[in-house]
């Protein structure tokens, strides 16, 4: 039986990176704390059916119905008044989080076009990583044929650590596929 990425972060990250980082105490080794799936809408602020698809379609990708994110300011050059629909925001945490991690690291990434690995340089200096897909079709749950349009999506792994190299530890120890540097 596969573990899951929840008991391999139990049983095998938090005892390397206790060891590697000269920590006591489990509660303090370093863990994933959310994941926030964003999406831009903008362009469908006025087409109500769009905005429900996409919804429906992030909602099938994270197992948890989007909030839509309403414009702070007006902008008359795109065409957006304040509370305006402008973007779609999902919060994950506990097992749905997990769930949602395992299958990026390992079903997602894996399958975008010329993938050689994520950037090492988005790690922001809290120790969180952000990353971007320009397609969300890339998920398996996804019925191409059903999608009018393609959106992009914004994922936020935001962690416990306040520094980059105990992120980048946690991170590689799940899974997730950093690029190689050539040396």
């Amino acid at each position: 039986m596969n573990k899951t990425l929840k008991e391999k972060y139990e049983k095998e990250v938090i005892p390397v990176l206790m060891k590697e980082f000269g920590i006591k105490n489990r509660m303090a080794a370093p863990r994933v704390e959310k994941v926030v799936v964003n999406a831009g809408i903008g362009d469908l602020s006025k087409n109500k059916e769009g905005r429900e698809q996409v919804a429906k379609d992030l909602a099938t990708i994270t197992g948890q119905l989007p909030s839509t994110r309403p414009a702070k300011i007006s902008v008359a050059g795109f065409g957006i008044r304040a509370g305006m629909p402008v973007g779609m925001k999902i919060t994950l945490r506990g097992i749905k989080m997990y769930v949602f991690l395992e299958k990026l690291f390992s079903i997602v990434l894996p399958r975008l076009r010329d993938f050689r690995g994520v950037s090492l340089k988005s790690f922001d200096k809290q120790g969180n990583y952000t990353l971007g897909i320009s397609d969300h079709t890339v998920f398996p749950e996804i019925d191409t044929s059903k999608v009018s349009s393609s959106r992009g999506l914004e994922i936020t792994i935001a962690t416990n650590t306040k520094e980059k190299k105990s992120a980048k530890k946690l991170l590689e120890l799940l899974g997730m596929p950093f690029e190689k540097k050539e040396e």
